[in-house]
């Protein structure tokens, strides 16, 4: 048995939600290993509804184990206001389920008054951040300046960090034209929590190297899409993690080998939200059909996610970065209807052709899809479970996509229902 890492190959919103969800039945740990509480995904478990941000998917599921990786930035008054929220439905969330690294990096109400102040200034790049203090969070963990879970044990600790951690922060509110934070405000949010996070503070390396030894199989849960990585995604408009397969081992605590096999999720058309470059992003009458049918709205923010064709060239890139071994293509079932597809296969770039996205933000920008065009179909692939269920025109399309993108697809999700789904390939076996 392998383990996998599941990892959004677009700009995030791929749909790892389900899939995560229906490869969680066959894991016995699942582990959250970047990001924080700005991405969320839904899971359906028997006509439930999950919305889950930072949790695990894991947790939902009994006799499953969610683990927080030391790579997520955890807000913990987020953290816990999303125990209650799914403990309401029915699921209990105990350190016998649920375990965080006791190296995690937390995020206070500092980072997020921080990106709010940046994301309002008149200057400067607008990213289109959630505002939920990630970013400033994870500059803190690399300044060195961060508050840790493991702080949260030791509360006599906390007022020499705070004031540390202050130095800095207020000088930033001082140049947006705000008042200083006082140290006692946050010493007493962070008294007041701590009882409830602490129980489910552990060692997570170790939890997860005597899994491994056991035998028990570990889905490594990314959040974001490369495209969003902070290295290799479209920077400036990116997340401050790295989202690639790369960081599942060093935001949970394994080794590389760990790892085992890479599923990258791929959604059948291309979406993002927020600002950045998008090649074959629509402003017609076809982007907002691929929003309607899509129901293309965010978990977290409920913003309108922009709709695009296909980018072939692109994800080809972010799936030889991430080394993926297959894909789950998502949402076909939205395509049903089209009279014809297109494909985008490069782009032209001041008159230069390119077969991938050059790093260079100008370029990007400038960026003039190269289209294919295939034939649409008229029959439906909704609820397909075989490739004989499918529409041969969205077989082609499927298998035109695989040689485009180098890679094999490994599944096909044709509806938001976990149990729709054509296999080819079970990343679990070896």
């Amino acid at each position: 048995m392998a383990n996998v890492a599941v990892i959004g190959a677009q700009w995030g919103d791929e749909g790892k939600g389900k899939i995560v969800d229906w490869l969680s039945a066959r894991a016995d740990v699942v582990v959250r290993f970047q990001g924080g509480h700005n991405a969320g995904h839904t899971l359906v478990i028997d006509g439930e509804v999950y919305k889950l941000s930072l949790l695990p998917s894991g947790v939902v599921r009994k006799g499953c184990k969610g683990v927080i990786g030391s790579g997520v930035v955890v807000d913990p008054t987020a953290l816990l206001a999303e125990i209650s929220r799914i403990s309401e439905q029915g699921v209990d969330v105990t350190p016998d389920n649920l375990v965080i690294a006791e190296n995690a990096a937390l995020i206070l109400p500092v980072h997020q008054e921080l990106d709010a102040m940046r994301e309002g200034a008149a200057e400067g790049v607008k990213i289109g951040t959630t505002k939920r203090g990630i970013g400033p969070a994870y500059e803190d963990k690399a300044g060195r300046r961060a508050l840790r879970i493991i702080d949260l044990t030791d509360p006599e600790t906390l007022p020499e960090k705070i004031e540390n951690l202050l130095v800095h922060h207020n000088a930033l509110r001082r140049g947006f034209g705000h008042d200083d934070v006082g140290a006692q405000s946050l010493y007493s949010m962070l008294r007041q929590v701590a009882p409830k996070i602490t129980p489910f503070v552990r060692p997570v390396w170790r939890e997860l190297d005597e899994a491994k030894r056991s035998g028990k199989r570990i889905l490594f849960e990314g959040a974001q899409g490369v495209l969003l990585d902070v290295d290799h995604g479209t920077y400036p408009y990116v997340t401050s993690s790295n989202t690639v397969a790369g960081q599942a081992a060093a935001g949970a605590g394994v080794g590389p080998r760990a790892v085992g096999y890479v599923l990258g999720i791929v959604k059948a058309y291309t979406t993002r939200v927020g600002e950045g470059p998008f090649p074959t992003e629509l402003h017609d009458e076809i982007g907002k059909r691929l929003g309607e049918r899509g129901h293309e709205f965010g978990t977290v923010t409920g913003r309108q996610r922009r709709c695009g064709w296909f980018d072939a060239s692109l994800v080809r890139q972010s799936l030889k970065i991430s080394g993926v071994d297959g894909i789950a293509l998502t949402k076909l079932d939205v395509l049903d209807g089209f009279d014809e597809l297109k494909v985008c296969i490069g782009y032209k770039i001041n008159g230069v052709d390119y077969d991938y996205l050059p790093a260079g933000a100008d370029n990007q920008a400038a960026a003039e899809p190269i289209y294919e065009t295939m034939e649409g179909w008229g029959g439906t692939s909704e609820k397909a479970r075989s490739w004989a269920d499918l529409p041969a025109a969205a077989v082609k399309y499927v298998r035109r996509i695989e040689e485009l993108i180098e890679t094999p697809v490994a599944l096909v999700s044709t509806s938001p229902e976990r149990d729709d789904v054509i296999l080819m390939k079970d990343p679990f076996q070896d």
